[in-house]
């Protein structure tokens, strides 16, 4: 690549890709974003779009934390979306319903009433009745409920598209069709990356945000443990939308969109190949029908599968080298990158700008690996 050298190159154009480049962008950096395909193509489009950290976490601790205030700068970072682009990402704040079906769910939601009544965290306990009030189309074998009033949603198809258009408006250059093979490293530090062809894009600063292809360039100063968990999910014609709250229990949950509700997800060691499969489309049907026995006649819209990068023990890799100065690590986020990206965004590209983080990122560092 001829002509100037960025001050930084982001490998990966999903939603935490955009969401760095765009920040950096913003502050006034040069940014090339390097994307193999389309941008928001792979993981970003593959999601169900929940903002959910009381559904999704299982204690307190750090990793909630994150969640929580991640969750907490989304209506800001919507609003601004809005501002720079024009364009709405789809974004709801209805709340989560989680739901025990059977007696030992019974003893999970007892726990995590527990833990997160004495957290403060606003969650409800509903009878059976006051669940199937607030949604009627509810299994009438529901034993017991948790709202989360906080928990929200968004198009994560629309997130995708418009953090693109918005990293673009910032001033963010975007090679598309391209894909980075090797880390290029000058004088001990990140200098830019190889391309397939042998072409380089030289750079101040590398940010890898790949997802689960992040540790397959050569030249890392170490490994990058990220590997793909394929998640598959269905789309059922309901319009109305039978649900308003996202849907959720211990073994599939639904988000209702305009004209169909979106069943998730299976999580599977199935490598890098990408698919729909009986088994799949039979969990998702069946977790559907027990939360709502009425969709057993609703026609499938779509089914689809995506890959998302997961980590040995399940939490992002955040942060600068801690050997290699101007590498940048932003992938790992399995399945919380669309409830991480707006914060990932602030966290990577502030630090791109010299701005330390606002949270703790130890917990995130890739020197936990060894």
């Amino acid at each position: 690549m001829t002509g100037p050298v960025p001050d930084v190159v982001v490998v990966g154009g999903g939603v935490i890709g955009c969401a760095v480049a765009r920040r950096a962008a913003l502050g006034g950096l040069s940014v090339v974003v390097v994307e193999r395909a389309t941008p928001g193509a792979e993981a970003s489009s593959a999601a169900a779009g929940m903002l959910s950290p009381l559904a999704e976490a299982s204690r307190p601790g750090p990793f909630l934390d994150l969640l929580l205030h991640a969750r907490s700068i989304y209506p800001a970072c919507v609003a601004a979306l809005r501002e720079e682009t024009g364009a709405d990402v789809g974004y709801g704040d209805a709340g989560t319903l989680y739901l025990s079906l059977c007696e030992a769910d019974d003893t999970e939601l007892v726990e995590r009433h527990a833990w997160q009544s004495a957290a403060g965290l606003g969650v409800e306990r509903l009878t059976a009745e006051e669940a199937r009030r607030l949604e009627a189309a509810l299994n009438p074998a529901v034993r017991v409920a948790l709202r989360f009033p906080g928990d929200h949603q968004v198009d994560n198809r629309l997130l995708a598209a418009v953090l693109w258009s918005a990293a673009a408006r910032a001033g963010a250059s975007f090679r598309l069709g391209a894909e980075a093979v090797s880390l290029v490293c000058e004088g001990g530090r990140a200098a830019g990356i190889g391309l397939t062809g042998g072409e380089r894009i030289r750079a101040g600063a590398v940010v890898l945000a790949g997802g689960c292809w992040a540790g397959q360039m050569e030249g890392l100063p170490r490994p990058l443990p990220v590997h793909p968990a394929r998640g598959q999910l269905l789309a059922l014609e309901s319009t109305p939308p039978a649900f308003r709250h996202v849907v959720d229990s211990p073994r599939c949950y639904l988000v209702p969109r305009a004209d169909h509700l979106i069943a998730g997800s299976t999580v599977e060691d199935a490598g890098y190949h990408k698919a729909v499969t009986p088994w799949g489309l039979r969990q998702l049907m069946d977790g559907a029908i027990e939360i709502a026995p009425g969709l057993e006649h609703a026609p499938i819209a779509s089914a689809w599968s995506g890959l998302r990068p997961r980590t040995p023990d399940g939490l992002p890799i955040l942060g600068a080298d801690p050997e290699m100065a101007g590498l940048f690590y932003a992938t790992g986020h399995f399945r919380n990158g669309i409830l991480l990206a707006p914060l990932t965004g602030e966290l990577i590209g502030g630090m791109l700008l010299g701005i330390s983080p606002s949270l703790d990122l130890a917990p995130y560092c890739i020197e936990r690996f060894g």
